[in-house]
Protein backbone atom coordinates (compact mmCIF):
# COMPACT_ATOMS: atom_id res chain seq x y z
CA UNK A 1 0.00 0.00 0.00
CA UNK A 2 1.41 3.36 -1.08
CA UNK A 3 0.88 6.36 1.19
CA UNK A 4 1.56 9.92 0.07
CA UNK A 5 1.47 12.59 2.77
CA UNK A 6 0.05 15.64 0.99
CA UNK A 7 0.48 17.56 4.24
CA UNK A 8 1.81 16.79 7.72
CA UNK A 9 0.92 19.93 9.65
CA UNK A 10 -1.77 20.98 12.12
CA UNK A 11 -5.19 21.99 10.75
CA UNK A 12 -4.04 25.62 10.49
CA UNK A 13 -0.78 24.59 8.83
CA UNK A 14 2.77 25.49 9.78
CA UNK A 15 3.62 28.32 9.89
CA UNK A 16 0.26 29.44 11.22
CA UNK A 17 -1.17 32.46 9.42
CA UNK A 18 -0.13 35.72 11.12
CA UNK A 19 1.63 33.93 14.00
CA UNK A 20 4.80 35.76 15.14
CA UNK A 21 6.29 32.90 17.24
CA UNK A 22 9.86 31.70 16.70
CA UNK A 23 8.83 28.28 15.38
CA UNK A 24 6.49 29.78 12.78
CA UNK A 25 9.16 32.31 11.81
CA UNK A 26 11.60 29.51 10.96
CA UNK A 27 9.08 27.10 9.38
CA UNK A 28 10.20 27.71 5.83
CA UNK A 29 11.13 25.42 2.96
CA UNK A 30 11.12 21.77 4.03
CA UNK A 31 10.05 22.86 7.53
CA UNK A 32 6.76 24.33 6.22
CA UNK A 33 3.81 21.95 6.50
CA UNK A 34 0.31 22.07 5.04
CA UNK A 35 -2.62 20.63 6.99
CA UNK A 36 -2.38 16.84 7.19
CA UNK A 37 -3.96 14.83 4.37
CA UNK A 38 -3.23 11.25 3.29
CA UNK A 39 -3.53 9.78 -0.21
CA UNK A 40 -3.60 5.97 -0.23
CA UNK A 41 -2.90 4.08 -3.47
CA UNK A 42 -4.39 7.04 -5.35
CA UNK A 43 -7.84 5.72 -4.41
CA UNK A 44 -8.56 6.97 -0.88
CA UNK A 45 -8.09 10.50 0.47
CA UNK A 46 -8.16 10.92 4.24
CA UNK A 47 -8.96 14.55 5.13
CA UNK A 48 -9.59 17.16 2.47
CA UNK A 49 -7.38 20.22 2.85
CA UNK A 50 -6.92 23.45 0.88
CA UNK A 51 -4.77 22.90 -2.19
CA UNK A 52 -5.00 19.09 -2.06
CA UNK A 53 -4.92 18.73 -5.87
CA UNK A 54 -1.87 20.99 -6.18
CA UNK A 55 -0.12 19.16 -3.30
CA UNK A 56 -0.75 15.84 -5.05
CA UNK A 57 0.63 17.19 -8.32
CA UNK A 58 3.77 18.46 -6.58
CA UNK A 59 4.26 14.97 -5.18
CA UNK A 60 3.86 13.43 -8.64
CA UNK A 61 0.33 12.15 -8.13
CA UNK A 62 -3.19 12.94 -9.23
CA UNK A 63 -6.54 12.89 -7.45
CA UNK A 64 -8.33 11.65 -10.59
CA UNK A 65 -8.49 8.07 -9.31
CA UNK A 66 -9.79 8.92 -5.81
CA UNK A 67 -12.98 6.97 -5.11
CA UNK A 68 -13.58 7.99 -1.49
CA UNK A 69 -12.84 11.09 0.60
CA UNK A 70 -13.17 10.64 4.37
CA UNK A 71 -12.92 13.33 7.03
CA UNK A 72 -11.17 12.45 10.29
CA UNK A 73 -11.90 15.61 12.29
CA UNK A 74 -14.18 18.67 12.26
CA UNK A 75 -13.02 21.23 9.72
CA UNK A 76 -13.59 24.69 11.17
CA UNK A 77 -13.83 27.82 9.06
CA UNK A 78 -15.27 28.35 5.59
CA UNK A 79 -16.26 25.36 3.49
CA UNK A 80 -13.44 23.90 1.38
CA UNK A 81 -13.66 23.93 -2.38
CA UNK A 82 -14.08 20.38 -3.66
CA UNK A 83 -11.68 19.73 -6.54
CA UNK A 84 -13.46 18.71 -9.74
CA UNK A 85 -14.14 15.00 -10.00
CA UNK A 86 -13.71 14.20 -6.30
CA UNK A 87 -16.59 12.49 -4.48
CA UNK A 88 -18.31 14.38 -1.67
CA UNK A 89 -16.38 13.98 1.60
CA UNK A 90 -18.02 11.79 4.22
CA UNK A 91 -17.39 10.09 7.53
CA UNK A 92 -17.74 6.45 8.58
CA UNK A 93 -19.64 5.89 11.87
CA UNK A 94 -17.54 4.49 14.73
CA UNK A 95 -17.11 0.74 14.48
CA UNK A 96 -18.49 0.52 10.95
CA UNK A 97 -16.51 -0.77 7.99
CA UNK A 98 -16.47 0.47 4.41
CA UNK A 99 -15.18 -1.54 1.44
CA UNK A 100 -13.98 0.40 -1.58
CA UNK A 101 -14.12 -0.70 -5.23
CA UNK A 102 -10.30 -0.72 -5.09
CA UNK A 103 -10.43 -3.52 -2.52
CA UNK A 104 -9.37 -1.37 0.46
CA UNK A 105 -11.30 -1.88 3.69
CA UNK A 106 -11.76 1.11 6.00
CA UNK A 107 -12.90 0.69 9.60
CA UNK A 108 -13.80 3.67 11.76
CA UNK A 109 -11.91 3.63 15.09
CA UNK A 110 -13.45 5.51 18.06
CA UNK A 111 -11.23 8.21 19.57
CA UNK A 112 -11.37 10.29 22.75
CA UNK A 113 -11.48 13.63 20.92
CA UNK A 114 -13.87 15.05 18.33
CA UNK A 115 -13.28 13.10 15.15
CA UNK A 116 -12.77 9.58 13.85
CA UNK A 117 -9.74 7.36 13.46
CA UNK A 118 -9.44 5.14 10.40
CA UNK A 119 -7.91 1.68 10.07
CA UNK A 120 -7.17 0.98 6.41
CA UNK A 121 -6.40 -2.52 5.16
CA UNK A 122 -5.03 -2.90 1.65
CA UNK A 123 -6.11 -5.68 -0.73
CA UNK A 124 -2.78 -7.35 0.10
CA UNK A 125 -3.41 -7.17 3.86
CA UNK A 126 -1.14 -4.32 5.04
CA UNK A 127 -2.76 -2.30 7.82
CA UNK A 128 -2.45 1.40 8.59
CA UNK A 129 -4.00 3.41 11.43
CA UNK A 130 -4.65 7.12 11.02
CA UNK A 131 -5.69 9.25 14.01
CA UNK A 132 -7.02 12.84 13.90
CA UNK A 133 -5.28 15.77 15.65
CA UNK A 134 -5.36 15.72 19.44
CA UNK A 135 -6.81 12.21 19.55
CA UNK A 136 -5.98 8.83 21.03
CA UNK A 137 -7.89 5.58 20.42
CA UNK A 138 -10.70 4.87 22.88
CA UNK A 139 -11.54 1.48 24.39
CA UNK A 140 -8.58 -0.52 23.07
CA UNK A 141 -8.43 -4.18 24.03
CA UNK A 142 -5.07 -5.83 24.68
CA UNK A 143 -3.61 -8.41 22.32
CA UNK A 144 -4.20 -6.52 19.07
CA UNK A 145 -2.14 -7.35 16.01
CA UNK A 146 0.53 -4.73 15.30
CA UNK A 147 -0.08 -2.29 12.48
CA UNK A 148 2.52 -1.91 9.77
CA UNK A 149 2.18 1.87 10.09
CA UNK A 150 0.58 4.34 12.51
CA UNK A 151 0.07 7.97 11.46
CA UNK A 152 -0.86 10.10 14.46
CA UNK A 153 -0.43 13.26 16.52
CA UNK A 154 2.65 12.00 18.35
CA UNK A 155 3.70 15.43 19.66
CA UNK A 156 0.24 16.47 20.87
CA UNK A 157 -0.85 13.06 22.18
CA UNK A 158 2.20 10.91 22.99
CA UNK A 159 -0.04 8.86 25.29
CA UNK A 160 -1.84 7.62 22.17
CA UNK A 161 1.38 5.87 21.19
CA UNK A 162 1.61 4.48 24.72
CA UNK A 163 -1.94 3.08 24.58
CA UNK A 164 -1.32 1.47 21.21
CA UNK A 165 1.99 0.04 22.39
CA UNK A 166 0.35 -1.42 25.52
CA UNK A 167 -2.38 -3.05 23.44
CA UNK A 168 0.12 -4.57 21.01
CA UNK A 169 -1.05 -2.38 18.11
CA UNK A 170 2.43 -0.83 17.88
CA UNK A 171 5.16 -3.44 17.68
CA UNK A 172 8.91 -3.39 17.26
CA UNK A 173 8.65 -2.94 13.48
CA UNK A 174 5.69 -0.54 13.32
CA UNK A 175 6.59 2.64 11.45
CA UNK A 176 5.15 5.51 13.52
CA UNK A 177 4.77 8.72 11.52
CA UNK A 178 4.10 12.01 13.30
CA UNK A 179 1.58 14.36 11.65
CA UNK A 180 -0.62 17.31 12.68
CA UNK A 181 2.67 19.03 13.55
CA UNK A 182 2.14 22.48 15.03
CA UNK A 183 4.32 25.27 16.46
CA UNK A 184 4.63 23.62 19.89
CA UNK A 185 8.02 22.11 19.03
CA UNK A 186 10.83 23.56 16.91
CA UNK A 187 11.47 21.63 13.72
CA UNK A 188 14.66 20.10 12.44
CA UNK A 189 16.90 18.19 14.82
CA UNK A 190 14.88 19.10 17.93
CA UNK A 191 11.69 17.62 16.46
CA UNK A 192 13.56 14.51 15.30
CA UNK A 193 15.11 14.08 18.77
CA UNK A 194 11.79 14.31 20.60
CA UNK A 195 10.06 11.96 18.19
CA UNK A 196 12.86 9.42 18.39
CA UNK A 197 12.25 9.17 22.14
CA UNK A 198 8.77 7.87 21.26
CA UNK A 199 10.05 5.57 18.50
CA UNK A 200 8.55 7.84 15.83
CA UNK A 201 9.69 10.05 12.96
CA UNK A 202 8.46 12.91 10.80
CA UNK A 203 8.76 13.30 7.03
CA UNK A 204 8.38 16.36 4.77
CA UNK A 205 5.14 17.13 2.95
CA UNK A 206 4.86 15.23 -0.31
CA UNK A 207 6.73 12.15 0.92
CA UNK A 208 5.55 8.81 -0.42
CA UNK A 209 5.94 5.77 1.85
CA UNK A 210 5.26 2.10 1.28
CA UNK A 211 3.20 0.66 4.14
CA UNK A 212 4.80 -2.58 5.27
CA UNK A 213 8.18 -1.81 3.72
CA UNK A 214 11.01 -2.15 6.21
CA UNK A 215 12.19 1.09 7.71
CA UNK A 216 14.57 1.38 10.64
CA UNK A 217 12.42 2.34 13.62
CA UNK A 218 14.10 5.04 15.77
CA UNK A 219 15.95 3.32 18.57
CA UNK A 220 14.75 4.40 22.01
CA UNK A 221 17.81 4.68 24.30
CA UNK A 222 17.57 2.27 27.23
CA UNK A 223 19.53 4.41 29.72
CA UNK A 224 19.41 8.20 29.67
CA UNK A 225 20.84 10.79 32.05
CA UNK A 226 19.39 14.31 31.97
CA UNK A 227 21.45 16.96 33.72
CA UNK A 228 21.11 20.72 34.06
CA UNK A 229 20.85 23.60 36.47
CA UNK A 230 17.97 24.50 38.78
CA UNK A 231 14.70 25.20 36.93
CA UNK A 232 16.39 24.52 33.60
CA UNK A 233 13.60 22.18 32.48
CA UNK A 234 15.49 18.93 33.05
CA UNK A 235 12.63 17.13 34.83
CA UNK A 236 10.19 18.07 32.08
CA UNK A 237 12.66 16.85 29.47
CA UNK A 238 13.04 13.54 31.32
CA UNK A 239 9.27 13.10 31.50
CA UNK A 240 8.95 13.78 27.77
CA UNK A 241 11.29 10.90 27.06
CA UNK A 242 8.87 8.41 28.60
CA UNK A 243 5.45 9.95 27.91
CA UNK A 244 4.87 7.56 24.99
CA UNK A 245 5.31 4.52 27.24
CA UNK A 246 2.13 2.95 28.63
CA UNK A 247 3.45 2.23 32.12
CA UNK A 248 6.20 4.08 33.98
CA UNK A 249 7.38 3.90 37.58
CA UNK A 250 8.29 7.40 38.78
CA UNK A 251 10.92 7.12 41.51
CA UNK A 252 10.90 10.23 43.70
CA UNK A 253 14.06 10.35 45.82
CA UNK A 254 13.10 13.54 47.65
CA UNK A 255 10.49 11.98 49.91
CA UNK A 256 8.05 13.94 52.04
CA UNK A 257 9.08 17.04 54.01
CA UNK A 258 6.75 17.71 56.91
CA UNK A 259 5.60 21.32 57.08
CA UNK A 260 7.48 22.47 53.95
CA UNK A 261 4.75 24.17 51.87
CA UNK A 262 7.07 25.18 49.03
CA UNK A 263 8.37 21.61 48.65
CA UNK A 264 4.81 20.25 48.66
CA UNK A 265 3.93 22.68 45.85
CA UNK A 266 6.90 21.48 43.80
CA UNK A 267 5.90 17.83 44.28
CA UNK A 268 2.28 18.59 43.36
CA UNK A 269 3.34 20.39 40.16
CA UNK A 270 5.42 17.40 39.08
CA UNK A 271 2.63 14.96 39.89
CA UNK A 272 -0.04 16.90 38.00
CA UNK A 273 1.84 16.88 34.71
CA UNK A 274 2.57 13.14 34.74
CA UNK A 275 0.30 10.81 32.76
CA UNK A 276 -2.40 9.20 34.89
CA UNK A 277 -1.13 5.70 34.06
CA UNK A 278 2.23 6.32 35.76
CA UNK A 279 2.86 5.00 39.26
CA UNK A 280 4.99 6.74 41.90
CA UNK A 281 7.22 5.38 44.63
CA UNK A 282 9.25 7.44 47.11
CA UNK A 283 12.54 5.72 47.85
CA UNK A 284 16.29 6.07 47.66
CA UNK A 285 16.82 2.29 47.45
CA UNK A 286 17.45 2.28 43.72
CA UNK A 287 19.54 -0.87 43.37
CA UNK A 288 16.65 -3.33 43.98
CA UNK A 289 14.48 -1.47 41.45
CA UNK A 290 17.21 -1.53 38.83
CA UNK A 291 17.78 -5.25 39.45
CA UNK A 292 14.12 -6.17 38.88
CA UNK A 293 12.27 -6.58 35.61
CA UNK A 294 9.47 -4.11 35.08
CA UNK A 295 8.30 -0.97 33.31
CA UNK A 296 10.60 1.99 32.62
CA UNK A 297 11.97 3.91 35.60
CA UNK A 298 12.12 7.69 35.83
CA UNK A 299 14.47 8.58 38.68
CA UNK A 300 14.18 12.16 39.92
CA UNK A 301 16.74 12.91 41.09
CA UNK A 302 20.31 11.69 41.75
CA UNK A 303 21.15 14.86 43.70
CA UNK A 304 18.62 13.98 46.39
CA UNK A 305 19.74 10.35 46.27
CA UNK A 306 23.29 11.52 47.03
CA UNK A 307 22.04 13.69 49.90
CA UNK A 308 20.42 10.62 51.44
CA UNK A 309 23.52 8.50 50.82
CA UNK A 310 25.74 11.09 52.51
CA UNK A 311 23.32 11.28 55.45
CA UNK A 312 23.55 7.50 55.91
CA UNK A 313 27.34 7.57 55.65
CA UNK A 314 27.62 10.47 58.12
CA UNK A 315 29.64 12.14 55.37
CA UNK A 316 28.97 15.72 56.37
CA UNK A 317 31.22 15.54 59.45
CA UNK A 318 34.92 15.93 58.65
CA UNK A 319 36.10 13.40 61.22
CA UNK A 320 33.49 10.81 60.23
CA UNK A 321 34.29 11.38 56.57
CA UNK A 322 37.95 10.67 57.15
CA UNK A 323 37.28 7.66 59.40
CA UNK A 324 34.64 5.76 57.39
CA UNK A 325 32.27 8.11 55.54
CA UNK A 326 34.22 8.36 52.30
CA UNK A 327 34.66 4.58 52.06
CA UNK A 328 30.98 3.94 52.83
CA UNK A 329 29.78 6.46 50.26
CA UNK A 330 32.12 5.16 47.54
CA UNK A 331 30.78 1.65 48.12
CA UNK A 332 27.17 2.79 47.76
CA UNK A 333 27.89 4.78 44.61
CA UNK A 334 29.69 1.79 43.09
CA UNK A 335 26.69 -0.44 43.84
CA UNK A 336 24.37 2.05 42.11
CA UNK A 337 26.57 2.43 39.05
CA UNK A 338 26.95 -1.34 38.75
CA UNK A 339 23.18 -1.76 38.94
CA UNK A 340 22.74 0.79 36.14
CA UNK A 341 25.28 -1.08 34.01
CA UNK A 342 23.51 -4.41 34.52
CA UNK A 343 19.86 -3.33 34.45
CA UNK A 344 17.51 -4.64 31.80
CA UNK A 345 14.98 -1.85 32.35
CA UNK A 346 14.59 1.38 30.46
CA UNK A 347 15.89 4.12 32.78
CA UNK A 348 15.76 7.91 32.61
CA UNK A 349 17.51 9.66 35.49
CA UNK A 350 17.64 13.35 36.39
CA UNK A 351 20.51 15.07 38.14
CA UNK A 352 21.83 18.57 38.84
CA UNK A 353 24.85 19.93 37.06
CA UNK A 354 27.28 21.36 39.60
CA UNK A 355 30.64 23.08 39.74
CA UNK A 356 29.90 25.90 37.29
CA UNK A 357 28.96 28.54 39.85
CA UNK A 358 30.02 29.92 43.21
CA UNK A 359 32.37 27.73 45.24
CA UNK A 360 30.51 26.56 48.39
CA UNK A 361 31.67 28.34 51.53
CA UNK A 362 31.80 25.21 53.70
CA UNK A 363 33.82 22.00 53.56
CA UNK A 364 30.63 19.90 53.57
CA UNK A 365 29.19 21.97 50.70
CA UNK A 366 32.34 21.51 48.64
CA UNK A 367 32.29 17.80 49.47
CA UNK A 368 28.72 17.47 48.17
CA UNK A 369 29.60 19.36 45.00
CA UNK A 370 32.60 17.13 44.36
CA UNK A 371 30.76 13.88 45.09
CA UNK A 372 27.81 14.84 42.87
CA UNK A 373 30.22 15.65 40.04
CA UNK A 374 31.82 12.21 40.46
CA UNK A 375 28.43 10.48 40.64
CA UNK A 376 27.20 12.27 37.50
CA UNK A 377 30.31 11.27 35.56
CA UNK A 378 30.11 7.62 36.66
CA UNK A 379 26.36 7.38 35.97
CA UNK A 380 26.71 9.07 32.57
CA UNK A 381 29.42 6.60 31.58
CA UNK A 382 26.83 3.79 31.81
CA UNK A 383 24.17 5.59 29.71
CA UNK A 384 23.63 5.40 25.98
CA UNK A 385 22.14 8.89 25.99
CA UNK A 386 23.18 11.98 27.99
CA UNK A 387 21.46 15.37 27.74
CA UNK A 388 22.36 18.77 29.19
CA UNK A 389 19.36 21.10 29.57
CA UNK A 390 20.04 24.84 29.50
CA UNK A 391 17.20 27.40 29.52
CA UNK A 392 14.77 24.68 28.53
CA UNK A 393 16.87 23.60 25.54
CA UNK A 394 18.26 20.07 25.51
CA UNK A 395 21.82 19.67 24.24
CA UNK A 396 22.80 16.14 23.30
CA UNK A 397 26.12 15.16 24.86
CA UNK A 398 25.98 11.47 23.96
CA UNK A 399 23.77 9.22 21.85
Amino acid sequence: MELTLLGTGAPAGLPRPDCPCAVCATARGAEARAATALLLDGALLLDLTPGAALAAARAGHSLVGVRQVLLAHPHDGPALDLPAGLPTPGRVPDGRELTLISGHRVRAVPVDHPGTGYEVTSPEGERLLYLPPGAAPAGLAEGLAAYEMVVADVVGRPDAVGRLRAAGAIGSTTDVIAVHLDHDVPGGSELARRLAAAGARAVPDGTTLIVGEYHAVPDVPRRTLVTGGARSGKSLEAERRLEAFPDVLYVATGGHREGDVEWAARVAAHRERRPGSWRTTETCDLVPLLSEDGPPLLIDCLSLWLTDAMDRADAWDDAAWAAHGERTLRTRVTELVTAVRETGRTVVAVTNEVGSGVVPATASGRRFRDELGRLNAAFAAECEHVLLVVAGQALQLRG
